[in-house]
Parts: C-alpha cells; sequence; structure tokens
C-alpha cells in the first residue's frame, strides 16, 4: 500500500512538474510569416550561450503565470537587454518573470529579433514590431491567461530599456499589421537603466547597432524617445545608477524630465552606484527597486483584483 503511495505520489510530481514546462514554453509571436524579414543566410541560426541569446529569427513570448489565487489581471512583456546586439534572458528576463509572478502578474519574456540587415528589410523597426506585436497577442490571447487588457505593461533593461520606451511612445506609429484595431499603448513602463537617446549620451554600440554608423538627424531624433514623450505617454517607473558607465544616468533623467514637462505621472529611483546590468538585485544597497516598484504599481492601481 505504502509502495502504490509513493508511486502515485511520483506520478503525480512528474505531472506537476511537466504542467510547470510546459507553462514556460516558447511560444511564437507570429503564426505565420514574420514582417519585414527575409530568408537568413546560412549559418545564421540562434544561439543560446549562458543565457544570452543572438541571431534571433523566429522571435518568441515565454509566459509566466502567476498562481490563480494570487493572479491580479497584470500582465507585462519583459525585454531583455544586450545592446541589440544579444539578450540577457537570465536575470533581465526569466528570473525578473518569476518575481513578477511573486506579485500576481503574469510576465511574458520576449525574444525579439536582433536589428540586422542579414535577416530584414529595415533592421531599425524589427525590434519595435515585436514589442508591439507582443502587446498586441496579449490583447488576443488575454482571455486564455486571464489578462486584463487594461493592466498590460512593458518592461525593459538597457537596449531592452530603449525598446520599452519605443513601446510607450510610440504606440501610435503601428508598424505592425493591426487590421483589428487593437490598442497598441502600453498601460505603464518600466525602466531599467535604459538607453533612451541618440543624441550626446547616447550608448553608441545600440545606436550603431539598431540604426547603422550614419543615421540621419531625422531617424536619431525619432528613435531619441525624451523627444517622443507627449501627454499620452503612459506613466512609467525608471531605475538608473549615478555611477553607469555604459548608459550614462542622463538617459533615466532626460525621459523623466519629458514626463514631468509633458505632465506624465511617473517616479525614478536613482542608486548612487551599482554600475549597469544588475538586474533585480543592485549589491550596492540593501534598498532593491522591485520592491519600491511594487509600491508604485500598487499605488497605481494594477495589483488590485479584477
Amino acid at each position: 500500500m505504502r509502495r502504490t503511495i509513493l508511486v502515485l505520489c511520483f506520478f503525480c510530481f512528474l505531472a506537476m512538474h511537466n504542467s510547470h514546462a510546459q507553462g514556460n514554453q516558447p511560444i511564437k509571436l507570429y503564426p505565420g510569416s514574420i514582417p519585414n524579414s527575409k530568408p537568413a543566410p546560412a549559418g545564421y541560426v540562434q544561439k543560446n550561450n549562458n543565457n544570452m541569446v543572438s541571431m534571433v529569427t523566429e522571435p518568441t513570448l515565454t509566459p509566466f503565470i502567476p498562481e490563480k489565487d494570487k493572479a491580479n489581471g497584470t500582465a507585462v512583456v519583459i525585454c531583455p537587454g544586450g545592446g541589440y546586439s544579444g539578450l540577457a534572458t537570465g536575470h533581465e528576463g526569466y528570473d525578473v518573470a518569476r518575481k513578477f509572478n511573486e506579485i500576481g502578474v503574469a510576465a511574458f519574456v520576449l525574444i525579439y529579433r536582433l536589428p540586422s540587415d542579414d535577416i530584414m528589410n529595415d533592421k531599425s523597426i524589427g525590434p519595435l514590431q515585436d514589442v508591439q506585436r507582443a502587446v498586441q497577442f496579449l490583447h488576443q490571447r488575454a482571455n486564455d491567461w486571464g489578462i486584463d487588457t487594461a493592466k498590460i505593461g512593458v518592461v525593459g533593461f538597457s537596449a531592452g530599456g530603449h525598446l520599452a520606451s519605443m513601446a510607450i511612445t510610440h504606440f501610435r506609429n503601428a508598424v505592425i499589421d493591426n487590421k483589428e484595431g487593437i490598442n497598441l499603448r502600453p498601460a505603464f513602463g518600466i525602466l531599467i537603466y535604459p538607453a533612451i537617446t541618440f543624441g550626446p549620451e547616447m550608448r553608441r554600440a545600440s545606436k550603431t547597432n539598431l540604426l547603422g554608423k550614419n543615421p540621419s538627424t531625422e531617424k536619431m531624433d525619432f528613435f531619441s524617445t525624451e523627444k517622443q514623450v507627449t501627454a499620452a505617454t503612459p506613466p512609467a517607473f525608471i531605475v538608473h545608477a549615478q555611477d553607469d558607465k555604459s548608459v550614462p544616468v542622463a538617459n533615466s533623467i532626460m525621459f523623466f524630465e519629458a514626463m514631468v514637462k509633458a505632465g506624465v505621472k511617473g517616479e525614478m529611483h536613482l542608486y548612487q552606484a551599482g554600475g549597469h546590468g544588475f538586474g533585480l538585485i543592485n549589491k550596492t544597497t540593501r534598498t532593491q527597486w522591485f520592491d519600491v516598484c511594487t509600491r508604485w504599481m500598487d499605488a497605481n492601481g494594477w495589483l488590485a483584483a479584477k
């Protein structure tokens, strides 16, 4: 009898494990053809090396769904960083998704196409297409995951922060097919040490990877999101470290100043130290941005149950 019970428990464990694993399987972002794409040359194959993904040809969303008794209907699309040359899917992706699950938020890690003339007709809009499609996708599949379509936000780190800032400033400029007229405006943005500008404080690698070596002034202005903030821009929560050598803290300050000027609600948390790329945990302090962000989200009603 005891042996039977142990066997049953073992198979129950396997079923739960497999169910959890299936829930975190990537889903193709585009069910049919991928817009703005061309056939990848031989050898251009997606690589994953120590949670750094590169050479993405098939963009995906990986869902992390909270327990039903915790779920509040809010969802976030998470855009890992990597200078538009790779995606740090571990500490800026899956780890962050699990953390959002703890506060009842459904999280979807976006593996977006990295700008490349090898696989895109216009590499500058490829990542923006994918994040807009991710927001659209969550609207279309909201019932499947218990998502409130009025509570879909975007989260981004570094270059992924630039992409998230694009999502909250260029939602009226649809670069994907949107025949259903779905509202592509996220409810909020969470920008963690984001690259924002292509002006003097730019991160040169991100600019070159996205726009090429000699982009026009008009194109740099279009992708400098501090210049695209309007009164319609969603609320944003911004985090940066003063000693960031990769993406100067001025990037976040300029975006926040633009928000203030436009009357957009938001908060900014600046660490005196921490550098760049710390993900969830800034080891120089006991004050962690996710805790502060949770209180900000709660104050804005995004953590209240449906």
